[in-house]
């Protein structure tokens, strides 16, 4: 009532009064219906508009009692007084009416509240056809029903049903409403069917009609073109649109599903260049607006993108922000002038015409100070919009503006760039969250699925699979998002990026890009992710950059510029080239032929720290596109100089490297930073899952590949990235070494082959590198225990020998070295390996390598044999046999020759560990192969493995015993024979077998036969200014050396270890090739060879049989046995033993359980004559004279044959029971032409005593001492070897022979040693006198001792000495020496007085017959010799020789004429005559007168004719034959005288006064001294002895005497005297008998 008075101040308190009834909820429905109408009639009235809004608005919250019409008429009075001209009022009517709709609304929501746990079952509704029917809505949601209702009918300008009494309404306010109900209470339209119906069947309809004047509109389109004016659009109903389209996707999207694809169409149509600025700007913020919320941009993809026949929204989306973007750079075409709109600032083209720009500060200084995009001259500043994740809109929150605001340059811009850069924030965090959960789920759930119950196993299987299920629905739609979003972000933001200006943007643009390339890396999509990435490699490098991998891409769509996108088409821009960005470095670029420079820009650097980024964090997502990032990280890394340093780290490299290179300091503070980003980068790829590392490698080798392409043919340096990093990668992955190796190693391995020296090496460096790291790392489990894993990191290392390259081999043994060095006792299974390097080194890889490679091996047997498996010490002993037969050093080959003996001496010390080792080994291996089936192959097979590793050793040494050096030669045959001496006695006992016939005779026949085919040409001087003795000047020589060391070594061998070899089976065949290749040594035409081969086979013979079995001892000798010798013990070992107790084992192996052979005396015999042959032949021919003869014609030396001739007495010994005549003869042969060979001019002096001294040589000694063993041997001998004393006789008197005819040797001509000229090659006879002497002596020894042998009786040896003595008899002063002929006189005359007593026992037997008149001949050339003595013999020495002569006589008269009965007459008649001839005609006729006297041998005529005398007379007559004797002699004698005489009395006649000569002078006196002589023994005689017929011849000469007395000389008439005094004795009256007398 108070209100009715219609006076203010009542009315102001009636309403204070109501409202605070209100307040305290007192008012009744009936009440309150009577207070609207009270305050409707205010309204009208336009009183207390305030207070009426005031009041009303306490009315509708405190309590809910006004309802329906109240309700309504409440409401309209509110909108009425919205729409008076009071502005306050205005405002105030229209804040309420938003509160008094929503406290509709929020009583709606309560209601609901109230009534949710009361209805349970909602009554089903049919069809809801009748929009008018809400029957079923309960009170207040029937209000808000008829309210929102009202409203859309108000905002499509129709009449309301319910708000009954409205006078006007603007349709910006409805909007607002309607947006403002949508936005604050979605819960009511998506809870009540009535409700959603509306917003279908009102909302959806409304918001189209209301936007078709926008859609229809194109700016600068001609007007005359369309037949009917177009509506313009209008920015407040536009923008209030935009507002409810937003909410009803963001709040309905479910249940406008259709509805909300007609919109978003709408919404990218907005977008397109031909709108209007404002439109576009607010479409760009309502499209922000829905890309901050993923999930909704997850159902537009599945709801439209996903289904058939549905336009892809989401893609087009993306697509229209990537083509507005383009278009805001592109310049429209100008033959269609741009028509301004309201605000005239049209942003196309704007900024070009602007060059007085705010953003731009001097164009000249070209330095943007506002962040923007630049793109081909169009300048776009960037504004900071919104915080980031939040669309914040500025033109959708203009209410109040009417006309379109102005848009700043740029701000479309931003908003779309934010809208990118918020799309793929949401996307990828949304994505990759869900992705997590699924992860983590697969893991719970597998974890629970371990250990299921019975009664829940089926359950978890079901969850699994709806889990599995729900992942593939997952999968397919995060696919899908992706796809269908990629190519429109790429190509926006890869121009954008390229025209970013501001680092904090390209900052972001990196981002989204980065985290675009991991999402698609995890959902598995290649093509997308390589073209992001891509994407951020070209940003890496400079514009235009020459790079294969990126432009070759393999994303297949991106080879095309642009693609089509559900018609739109949108453009790949490529970069821009004039990017205004500050360059920060210069360099060049990795190619293979650079031209020029390239730049980089500071972008450069952020993108390629985006690519770094992007590896280090989401390298397990790359899979291939790791090649892509590498390639350009490359190229980025060798623009920027940066250099590997060791362990594969890049760093920066010194400016020296890269003289083109130019670094700001900008950059340069950088690049330790990227340097260290880089290596994090390959650090972290142990997090790496196995595949993704594999991709990691896979990319990094063909990256290597490439570089390894360009760097072919040029010695430019290289790009070693690929490899560093490679390297990098391995070490830090070491704890799974074994997935990545060998495709690490092997392309390693390619790259240390290059034929670029600076790869290779970083290669190698990598190879050993990782090798070492890998060997030294911490396993797990260790190295020890897998065995695989170990030879797994040492393989590459052997491979690495099958290059050739010198410097990788050195880094290969380097690195041996550091692993010996560092590991060398824990290799246990590589030693193979490591050992295989050492002994790959070939001769021709030069010498720093051998040397290296020799330096492990080396380390190897000083410190490491003991550690490692006795099966790798064979390929110890293998290696450093092969570093002997290197030829690079000659050291090297020497040191390990004494390598070889250290091993050996291991081998001795560690013997029983390493067989037992080597046994246990054996029998593993054999147990295998056995399974296999297949035979068990090592060298030297059926011995057992410790003495196989022995022979092995051996057989290496024997192999350096041939090589072509000398001293290597003479090295390793001296170590191989001191090792089998020392340390034989280890093997066992069968392996002698091998060592004999496949080591040492092997070895011979190599020497043998490289000694006789090797060069006869003389060497200079033997490398260097080393001088070679000429003992050693050709390689023959040299060869000569070894050959004698060789044979020594073997010789000894047989002869210590006999008691070992004889009880093998094949002894005997062994001994003949022993004795084979000494005797073709010793027939070798090297002296020095052919002496040694003498030594050896002495060596050999001394030697007794070995011991019986039953003499032996017990326990075996320890190793230094004494073997029995003949001269002297010849020590068997060089080194004492140190274990004696398995050596002793050993052999007491030999003697126990295998018992040797006894070897019968048969046996041992045939071994001796086997050697009496050798010795035969090579006598025989070695001393046979060559058929012609030159300068170089082969003559054995003195040596040699003394040697040859000195081993028969010790072989004799042997042979001697079986030795017979043929041998003898053999022998004869031999020693004959041994002594008969001549020496060289230029040894003479060394061997020929002078001429002059009588004196053997040795030769000549051994030659007698020969024969002196064998006729020792022949006298105790027994009967049957007697008939040899002839031919040793024949043999001496063939020496004594030589005293006057020294032997031929063949066709040569000897010079006498008198005329040689030292140093000529001339031969020298020897002198043979003193030797013919010696032998004379021995055979008058021995025929002493002999004479009566039957043998030498019957092979008539007086005869033959006789025969032999008769030549320098006869010759006498002829002889070349005069000592000759008296020994012979005397040795005839001591022969003849041993042998005529047997001569004269043997007279009936005939056998003597032919030695007398042998004799006779002898003694008459002796005594009347036709030698002239020489003219300088002295008086005394005349009558010393003829006291000899006296001698010869005296042996006559006492030994043979006294016995003339046994002898043949013949033989007595020329003795008489010869000895008549010697009493007479016995002067010399060369003598002085004053001589004569002397030199008239009177002493010998007289003991002649005494002689004669003696056994003309001899008194007793025994036999008719000695009277027949001396009646000769008379006879002779007398005739004798009567010759003398008358010739003298002829003479004398004749010559008148002249005297005659005074030898006839001499003569007729000894002739008349004859005759008184005669008659004196004719006196003394018996006369019954004397023959009538001889006095008668006495007294016939007496007128013969007296016709003498006319001689004229004194002497004679002196001498006549004497002979004429004793015929008084025949003046005698004649006898009364005699009538006949004479007178």
């Amino acid at each position: 009532m108070g209100c009715g008075t219609k006076e203010p101040k009542i009315t102001q308190l009636c309403l204070a009064a109501i409202q605070r009834l209100m307040s305290h909820e007192v008012v009744s429905e009936t009440a309150a219906g009577n207070i609207i109408n009270m305050l409707w009639q205010l309204m009208e009235n336009s009183l207390e508009e305030l207070k009426l809004l005031q009041t009303v608005l306490v009315l509708l919250t405190t309590n809910t009692v006004v309802h329906d019409e109240a309700l309504s008429k409440a409401i309209v009075l509110c909108f009425r007084l919205h729409f008076t001209k009071d502005n306050i009022t205005n405002n105030t009517a229209a804040a309420t009416v938003r509160q008094v709709v929503t406290v509709v609304f929020e009583r709606m929501v309560a209601e609901d509240e109230r009534h949710r746990d009361i209805i349970e079952q909602p009554v089903l509704v049919q069809g809801n056809s009748n929009r008018r029917s809400v029957s079923t809505l309960k009170p207040c949601a029937k209000d808000a029903y008829m309210l929102f209702q009202d409203l859309c009918q108000l905002v499509n300008a129709d009449a309301p049903y319910w708000l009954v009494g409205m006078t006007e309404m603007t349709r910006t306010f409805g909007l607002e409403l309607l947006e403002s109900v949508l936005n604050d209470f979605p819960q009511v339209f998506l809870q009540h069917q009535e409700f959603s119906f509306l917003l279908k069947e009102r909302v959806c309809p409304l918001v189209i009609k209301l936007f078709s004047p926008n859609i229809k509109f194109r700016q600068g389109s001609s007007t005359s073109s369309s037949p009917a004016p177009v509506e313009k659009p209008y920015f407040p109903i536009c923008m209030r649109l935009l507002r409810v389209v937003s909410v009803l996707i963001k709040q309905f999207y479910s249940l406008l599903v259709t509805e909300c694809e007609i919109f978003l169409s709408l919404l990218v149509k907005f977008l397109d260049a031909d709108k209007p600025q404002w439109l576009r700007a607010v479409a760009v913020e309502s499209i922000h607006r829905f890309c901050v919320q993923p999930q909704l941009l997850r159902s537009f993809c599945q709801s439209y993108d996903m289904k058939q026949h549905s336009t892809k929204v989401f893609r087009d989306i993306v697509n229209a922000l990537g083509s507005f973007i383009q278009s805001l750079f592109l310049v429209p075409p100008t033959g269609n002038p741009a028509t301004s709109n309201q605000a005239g600032n049209n942003n196309l083209g704007g900024s070009v015409s602007a060059p007085a720009n705010s953003g731009m500060v001097g164009i000249g200084g070209g330095v943007t100070l506002l962040p923007a995009f630049e793109y081909r001259g169009t300048w776009i500043p960037i504004l900071t919009i919104t915080v980031q994740g939040s669309a914040k809109a500025t033109y959708l929150e203009m209410l109040d503006k009417v006309e379109p605001p102005t848009i700043p340059e740029g701000y479309a811009m931003s908003v779309a760039f934010h809208c990118l850069l918020d799309l793929v924030r949401g996307i990828t965090s949304m994505i990759e969250g869900e992705l997590g959960e699924v992860e983590t789920e697969c893991q719970t759930t597998t974890e629970e699925g371990s250990s299921p119950t019975q009664s829940t196993e089926q359950q978890d299987l079901q969850s699994t699979s709806d889990q599995m299920d729900k992942e593939i629905v997952s999968r397919a739609v995060w696919e899908e998002m992706v796809n269908a979003c990629w190519c429109g972000l790429l190509a926006a933001l890869s121009l954008l990026l390229d025209a970013s200006t501001d680092e904090a943007a390209t900052e972001n643009i990196l981002k989204a890009e980065l985290t675009m390339a991991a999402l698609c890396g995890r959902l598995g999509l290649v093509t997308s992710r390589d073209a992001f990435i891509t994407a951020i490699c070209k940003g890496s490098l400079p514009p235009h950059y020459a790079l294969t991998v990126l432009n070759t891409t393999t994303a297949a769509t991106l080879s095309s510029k642009s693609y089509s996108v559900q018609g739109q088409s949108v453009m790949m821009i490529s970069p821009s080239s004039e990017s205004h960005q500050q360059v920060v470095a210069v360099g060049q670029p990795l190619a293979v032929q650079p031209q020029g420079t390239v730049m980089l820009t500071s972008k450069n650097i952020q993108c390629m720290r985006t690519l770094l980024n992007l590896a280090h964090c989401h390298g397990a997502v790359l899979g291939t596109s790791w090649q892509l990032v590498l390639a350009t990280l490359q190229h980025l890394v060798w623009i920027l100089g940066l250099k590997p340093s060791s362990g594969g780290a890049l760093k920066p490299g010194r400016a020296v490297e890269g003289p083109s290179t130019v670094l700001t300091t900008a950059v340069m503070t950088d690049l330790p930073v990227i340097s260290n980003i880089l290596s994090r980068l390959f650090e972290s790829s142990q997090y790496l899952d196995d595949v993704s590392l594999h991709h990691l490698i896979n990319a990094l080798c063909s990256l290597s590949l490439e570089a390894m392409d360009m760097a072919y043919g040029n010695n430019k340096e290289p790009s070693l990235f690929a490899v560093a990093k490679l390297l990098e990668t391995g070490l830090v992955n070491m704890h799974r070494i074994e997935i990545l190796w060998r495709p690490l190693t092997g392309h390693l391995l390619e790259v240390c082959q290059h034929p670029n020296s600076r790869m290779r090496e970083w290669g190698a460096e990598a190879l050993t590198s990782l090798i070492k790291a890998g060997l030294t790392f911490n396993h797990d489990p260790p190295l020890s225990q897998n065995q695989r894993l170990q030879l797994l990191l040492l393989n590459p290392l052997k491979e690495m020998s099958n290059i050739n390259h010198p410097d990788i081999r050195l880094k290969q043994l380097e690195c041996v070295l550091q692993i010996l060095q560092s590991q060398g006792d824990s290799l246990g299974p590589g030693w193979p390996l490591v050992l295989g390097v050492m002994g790959a080194i070939r001769n021709d890889q030069g010498e720093s390598l051998i040397r290296t490679a020799f330096q492990c091996l080396q380390l190897v047997v000083t410190d490491f044999l003991p550690t490692m498996p006795c099966t790798c010490l064979q390929i110890v002993v293998d290696v450093a046999g092969s570093f002997g037969l290197h030829n690079q050093e000659l050291n090297i080959s020497l040191t390990s020759i004494g390598l070889l003996w250290n091993i050996s001496d291991y081998f001795f010390q560690r013997g029983e560990t390493i067989e037992k080792e080597l046994n246990k080994e054996e029998a593993a291996q054999q147990k295998q192969a056995e399974e296999k089936g297949v035979v068990l192959n090592r060298p030297f097979h059926p011995a057992p493995p410790f003495d196989c590793l022995w022979l092995c050793l051996y057989a290496k040494l024997g192999e350096l015993c041939v090589d072509p050096r000398p001293a290597v030669r003479k090295s390793a045959g001296q170590t191989l024979f001191s090792t089998i001496g020392a340390h034989g006695t280890l093997l066992q006992h069968s392996t002698w077998h091998t060592v004999i016939w496949k080591v040492l005779f092997h070895l011979l026949d190599r020497v043998r036969e490289s000694s006789t085919t090797a060069d006869k040409e003389k060497i200079e001087s033997g490398g260097g200014n080393i001088l070679i003795h000429h003992s050693r000047d050709t390689a023959e020589k040299q060869w000569a050396e070894t050959w004698v060391l060789t044979l020594a070594g073997v010789a000894r061998i047989f002869n210590t270890r006999r008691y070992l070899l004889q009880p093998l089976g094949d002894f005997s065949r062994a001994w003949d090739v022993l004795l084979d290749h000494i005797q073709s040594a010793a027939l070798s035409k090297n002296n020095e060879v052919s002496l040694a081969a003498l030594k050896s086979f002495q060596e050999i013979l001394q030697i007794v049989s070995p011991v019986r079995d039953s003499d032996k001892p017990e326990t075996p000798p320890v190793v230094n046995v004494p073997v029995p010798v003949l001269i002297g013990p010849i020590s068997g070992m060089s080194r004492p033993f140190v274990r004696t107790d398995s050596i002793g084992e050993k052999l007491g192996r030999y003697s126990s359980s295998e018992p040797p052979i006894v070897t019968d005396e048969l046996e041992d015999l045939n071994l001796w004559w086997a050697a009496w042959n050798t010795w035969y032949r090579i006598g025989s021919e070695s001393t046979k004279p060559p058929i012609t003869f030159d300068k170089l014609t082969f003559i054995p030396s003195q040596p040699f044959l003394t040697a040859l001739i000195q081993i028969f007495p010790a072989l004799y010994q042997h042979i001697k029971t079986g030795f017979n005549m043929d041998d003898l003869q053999k022998l004869g042969v031999i020693l004959h032409s041994a002594i008969s060979v001549p020496i060289s001019s230029d040894a003479s002096p060394f061997i020929l005593p002078s001429y002059t001294e009588a004196v053997l040589t040795s030769l000549q000694e051994a030659v007698l001492t020969a024969l002196d063993v064998l006729q020792k041997a022949i006298c105790v001998g027994p009967e049957n070897m007697q008939i040899m004393y002839p031919a040793i006789f024949d043999q001496l008197l063939a020496f004594v022979e030589f005293s006057c005819k020294p032997p031929q040797y063949g066709q040569l001509e000897t010079k006498h040693i008198a005329n040689a000229k030292y140093n000529q090659a001339e031969w020298v006879a020897l002198n043979y006198v003193p030797f013919a002497e010696r032998s004379l002596e021995v055979v008058v020894d021995l025929y002493q001792k002999t004479a009566c042998h039957k043998a030498v009786v019957n092979e008539k040896v007086l005869q033959n000495i006789i025969k032999t003595l008769r030549v320098p008899l006869s010759l006498k002063y002829s002889c070349p020496s005069e000592s000759t002929w008296k020994l012979a006189v005397s040795s005839l005359l001591r022969v003849l007085s041993i042998g005529l007593p047997v001569a004269r026992q043997h007279a009936s037997s005939g056998k003597f017959d032919s030695m007398w008149p042998e004799l006779a001949n002898t003694f008459e050339d002796f005594l009347f010799t036709k030698s002239i003595p020489p003219d300088n013999l002295s008086i005394q020495e005349f009558q010393r020789n003829e006291n000899i002569d006296v001698e010869v006589v005296q042996l006559i008269s006492n030994e043979i004429l006294p016995y003339a009965n046994f002898i043949p007459k013949e033989f007595v008649g020329q003795i008489m005559t010869m000895l008549n001839k010697g009493s007479i005609h016995s002067q010399s006729s060369s003598f002085t007168e004053a001589e004569i006297d002397i030199r008239l041998r009177e002493e010998f005529s007289k003991m002649c004719f005494e002689t004669l005398l003696q056994f003309s007379f001899s008194n007793k007559v025994t036999t008719p034959q000695e009277g027949y004797i001396s009646r000769m002699a008379l006879s002779v004698l007398l005739k004798r005288s009567q010759d003398v005489l008358h010739r003298y009395i002829e003479d004398e006649r004749l010559s008148g006064k002249c005297p005659l000569p005074r030898q006839q002078v001499t003569e007729i006196i000894f002739v008349l001294k004859a005759v008184s002589t005669l008659i004196d023994s004719l006196k003394k005689t018996q006369p019954e002895n004397v023959d009538g017929n001889t006095w008668a011849q006495v007294i016939a000469l007496y007128p013969t005497l007296v016709e003498c007395i006319t001689c004229s000389s004194s002497e004679v008439c002196s001498a006549l005297k004497e002979a004429l005094v004793p015929f008084k004795d025949f003046m005698q009256p004649p006898a009364s008998r005699v009538q006949n007398g004479e007178s």
